[in-house]
């Protein structure tokens, strides 16, 4: 049984209008289904503004649902509200993309990480301090750190802070998004080490946002691909990465630098821009960028179906996918 399964789940924002006009939506996310199983890394990529990162904070209800489920250890979280979603929480944290802004400048790492034990747990002060050095151990960091400000750590230590903070509560599932974008490519290969270590750990499930799909491949047992609020394609990230079905995913990958010769392929230039989510394209939301589009794209909208030459596990929205 899946860990955290989400169903038809929307994000839709409204718009405000003209009197008398009909109302208008920002569909962020739009009809997602996304399942995790416990110990699992789930890797969700697209370009800027695709949604993921709404996907994301919807998962953990930081962002709340149109319309759509989202199970949790057998608890519709989407449903929750109050004091009901604050005890649920520690089932599940999120690591913010920026380091930098993620944590308070006033509070130091001990009293940031109090504060979510104080939350969520029954621990006394001694114990709570006992916890910390625990966690920051675990991230690589010495207790001689716990009485430090943000400003004191580099944006890879902040990161870590971050990822100390998240596991305080012992949570099942962690949302990471762009944990490493902001920070340097040599530091970026440090975190994900560490993430996968902690995984191997405590057996945490992990939905890994980003939009480099090479960092994705590394740490990532399946990846998903969201274009304007949709799932274009998924399935294993080896899969995914050796043999794109789907031509937007196609064009993600001829984008990901590479020293080997047998590896590189032509560069495939999208055309345009991501379309507004306010006004979508009628049909495939790709077609207006697709190299491979063809008249029953611009009127109707492909649904994800298996992928006839790898396996009902890989699934594709596309009428004329990658032979």
């Amino acid at each position: 049984m899946a860990l955290l399964e989400v169903k038809q789940l929307k994000v839709w924002y409204p718009v405000a209008g003209k009197l008398f006009q009909p109302k208008r939506y920002v569909k962020a996310v739009d009809g997602v289904d996304l399942s995790i199983a416990t110990g699992e890394t789930v890797g969700l990529v697209g370009e800027s503004g695709c949604g993921k990162s709404t996907l994301g904070r919807a998962v953990v209800r930081l962002e709340t649902p149109h319309a759509g489920t989202i199970t949790i250890k057998d608890m519709n979280i989407a449903e929750l509200h109050g004091s009901k979603l604050r005890r649920a929480r520690s089932a599940f944290q999120m690591i913010f993309q920026d380091p930098y802004g993620s944590l308070n400048p006033r509070m130091t790492v001990f009293a940031a990480i109090n504060e979510v034990l104080q939350i969520h747990s029954k621990l006394n002060r001694n114990e709570r301090a006992e916890r910390t050095i625990e966690l920051l151990e675990m991230v690589n960091l010495g207790k001689e750190q716990m009485f430090r400000y943000p400003h004191q750590f580099s944006g890879g230590q902040r990161q870590r802070i971050g990822i100390a903070r998240a596991l305080a509560v012992n949570p099942q599932l962690i949302i990471a998004d762009e944990p490493v974008s902001a920070l340097d490519v040599s530091v970026q290969a440090q975190v994900i080490n560490l993430l996968m270590e902690i995984q191997r750990k405590t057996d945490i499930a992990f939905l890994f946002i980003a939009h480099d799909l090479a960092v994705v491949e590394h740490i990532s047992s399946r990846i998903m691909v969201m274009y304007l609020g949709k799932i274009v394609e998924s399935g294993s990230s080896k899969i995914i990465c050796s043999k794109p079905r789907h031509p937007y995913t196609s064009a993600l990958l001829s984008a990901v630098p590479t020293i080997n010769a047998d590896k590189r392929q032509s560069r495939t230039v999208l055309n345009g821009d991501v379309p507004s989510p306010i006004d979508p394209p009628s049909g495939c939301p790709f077609h207006p960028r697709c190299p491979v589009a063809q008249e029953k794209c611009r009127k109707e909208s492909p649904q994800l179906q298996p992928a006839s030459k790898t396996g009902k596990q890989h699934l594709v929205a596309c009428f004329f996918p990658i032979s």
